[in-house]
């Protein structure tokens, strides 16, 4: 059995704590069946910054049957309220038929493309098209009979775990493990659209990480570009956002969805982080070493005469640093001077005695 690693690589690019974050442009129903603004938004996210574009791989009848029964209708605050599921699905889907030329333009923009698929068919569709990773929707996490088929395609999974308590993610990520999957990401994500900053709990991510020992990174549905940048500082490996050419252009999906420039920002913004971010360090850095001459230390204050006592009138911790630490003071207090010396001079060893 191959060693389970803490990274995931895609198209050759690894993904994990010791390497760049992963920037995907979620699609989704951002394209309002045009085809035509499908291809110009992977072309937008690429020069916006992304990594990847992903897709989501369904059809209504693969995810629910067409009824209006009060169990399909959708209720509760959300922004498809009174729509039944069938519906919804039947209107935003990514037809599979443009599948390949979207792979075509990806590949074309130099740029990863890889899919949500949401059965067994699409499983097997997007093998035949030669995806390079699939994703598992935080909705399917609890199918565990999916996890296991896109598994066994021993392509990297990444899985998002909206709503998952600890145990329903532990389940999904040895059911992989023991299907055959052995490079495994994990999204926290808020199941929320949009998503409440408050409920995002960005700490998670650090404790997914520590539990699972894989790359842990965020599928962020909330507005703006504040919480994927923080998430950065915290950990996350991967980002995952919605992308649509504009918020004007209304979808499902819009609200909460970023623009080419927004998303271009939070890309530039979270590269700086990950320098900023850096390694736990106590050397003195390059443009920090200028700063060092500007500490305190140890300077004569008044003249002194060989054989005087220092005392707190004569010998005090000033700036600049070019004396000794301030630390030596009460040893040295109460010392003779060894030779006469000027007011403002720093204080070295062989002047004591």
């Amino acid at each position: 059995m191959s060693k389970i690693k803490n990274y995931i690589e895609i198209n050759g690019r690894r993904i994990g704590p010791e390497y760049p974050v992963y920037l995907i442009a979620e699609l989704s129903a951002n394209h309002n069946r045009n085809l035509d603004d499908a291809v110009k938004m992977i072309h937008e996210a690429k020069k916006a910054g992304a990594d990847a574009v992903k897709l989501q791989t369904y059809t209504a009848d693969s995810l629910t049957i067409p009824s209006d029964k009060k169990y399909f209708r959708i209720g509760g605050g959300t922004l498809w309220d009174g729509r039944t599921l069938y519906d919804l699905y039947d209107e935003i889907y990514t037809p599979w038929e443009w599948h390949p030329r979207l792979k075509k333009e990806a590949a074309k923009a130099g740029i990863d493309l890889f899919s949500s698929p949401f059965d067994d068919k699409a499983v097997d569709f997007l093998e035949k098209l030669g995806v390079p990773a699939h994703k598992i929707a935080s909705f399917e996490i609890v199918d565990i009979r999916l996890i296991q088929k896109i598994a066994r395609t021993r392509k990297p999974v990444i899985m998002s775990t909206g709503m998952a308590s600890l145990g329903e993610i532990r389940d999904a990520v040895t059911a992989a493990r023991k299907a055959g999957a052995r490079q495994i990401a994990l999204l926290k994500c808020t199941s929320a659209y949009p998503a409440p900053p408050e409920e995002m709990n960005l700490k998670t991510i650090s404790h997914l990480a520590k539990t699972f020992k894989v790359p842990v990174g965020i599928s962020d549905h909330t507005k703006g570009i504040t919480v994927s940048i923080a998430a950065v500082a915290m950990g996350a490996c991967l980002i995952e956002r919605h992308f649509t050419l504009s918020r004007e252009n209304k979808s499902a999906d819009s609200e909460f969805s970023l623009e080419p420039h927004e998303f271009r920002q939070m890309a530039d913004a979270v590269r700086l982080v990950e320098k900023a971010a850096g390694n736990a360090h106590y050397q003195v850095g390059k443009e920090e070493e200028k700063s060092r001459t500007f500490r305190r230390s140890l300077f004569i204050v008044q003249n002194m005469k060989a054989g005087e006592l220092f005392t707190e009138e004569n010998l005090r911790s000033i700036r600049p640093g070019y004396g000794l630490p301030p630390k030596y003071l009460p040893s040295i207090l109460g010392r003779k001077c060894k030779r006469n010396v000027d007011r403002g001079t720093p204080l070295t060893w062989d002047m004591c005695r």
